[in-house]
């Protein structure tokens, strides 16, 4: 005769829990399956100046030192924060940029630090706006870097605007735009910027960037100086239209602050850029 024992565990109550565990093991799998890039994005308002320059055209070697003919100069955003503007004086440099916008929702929290700063220890400033054209167009931000510590003075210290036109730190590099529409968002960004201000900003880009993205346009090269990025020994191989580049920038690994640049030409071209 058969001898029933309260609180034995029956094996029907086991496959009622397994489903259960079969959802939390799922779940578990979902979160570790996650799109790496989710993760790697960078927070809006944390670009800068040749931020995918490393990762996009490598890095090889620097360029000579102690040309004459070329003036050193740093740009700067809130990654450096509070600069100390006398140190880098004291070793040479002679001319500065800071981020002053990016697209129509940020403004640098160190700019007045950064732009008012450099200007105070003797050096001749201007101030940058970092472009993302798939979320306003090119003459609303124009408006918006301005408005926000992007204008210019005829003081002989105060450099025209640079627009930094470069790889997409948040997701496509072109910012899902065709070349053609990349080049029509600039031209609306550059006209408004000369509206306002009276002066053709600068273009920083990268030549690859620039070949990708715009089909390798020459429509600016007459009006707007060129400021290219490349980290090695030369400026290499420079966008269409351009015979010379105005200022490069060689390095994101200079003292003081990282990104360091060469003005092609001595001090007096970079007084004469800023009095227009």
């Amino acid at each position: 005769m058969p001898v029933h024992r309260s609180g034995i565990t029956r094996p029907r109550r086991l496959t009622k829990r397994l489903p259960t565990a079969g959802i939390l093991l799922a779940a578990f799998s979902l979160l570790f399956t996650l799109p790496a890039q989710a993760a790697d994005t960078p927070a809006r308002g944390s670009a800068h100046m040749g931020m995918g320059v490393v990762a996009h055209d490598g890095q090889a070697g620097t360029p000579s030192t102690g040309d004459a003919t070329q003036t050193e100069g740093v740009d700067v955003s809130s990654h450096q924060g509070n600069v100390a503007w006398s140190t880098l004086w004291s070793s040479g440099v002679k001319w500065a940029y800071s981020k002053a916008t990016e697209g129509t929702y940020y403004t640098n929290p160190y700019f007045a630090q950064q732009y008012n700063g450099s200007y105070n220890v003797g050096m001749i400033r201007g101030a940058y706006h970092f472009a993302t054209p798939d979320t306003t167009s090119g003459a609303t931000q124009a408006n918006y870097f301005v408005d926000n510590g992007g204008g210019w003075s005829r003081d002989g210290r105060t450099l025209p605007g640079a627009l930094d036109i470069e790889w997409n730190p948040y997701g496509a590099a072109c910012y899902g735009k065709t070349q053609s529409a990349m080049v029509t968002w600039i031209r609306d960004f550059l006209n408004q910027y000369k509206a306002r201000t009276g002066r053709d900003a600068v273009i920083y880009t990268a030549t690859t960037w620039w070949t990708q993205c715009t089909g390798n346009s020459s429509a600016f090269a007459a009006a707007n100086p060129l400021w290219i990025a490349r980290y090695a020994a030369d400026p290499g191989t420079l966008p269409a239209g351009w015979g010379f580049y105005t200022m490069w920038q060689y390095t994101s690994s200079g003292p003081t602050v990282g990104d360091h640049n060469k003005f092609n030409g001595a001090l007096d071209r970079v007084v004469a850029l800023a009095n227009g």
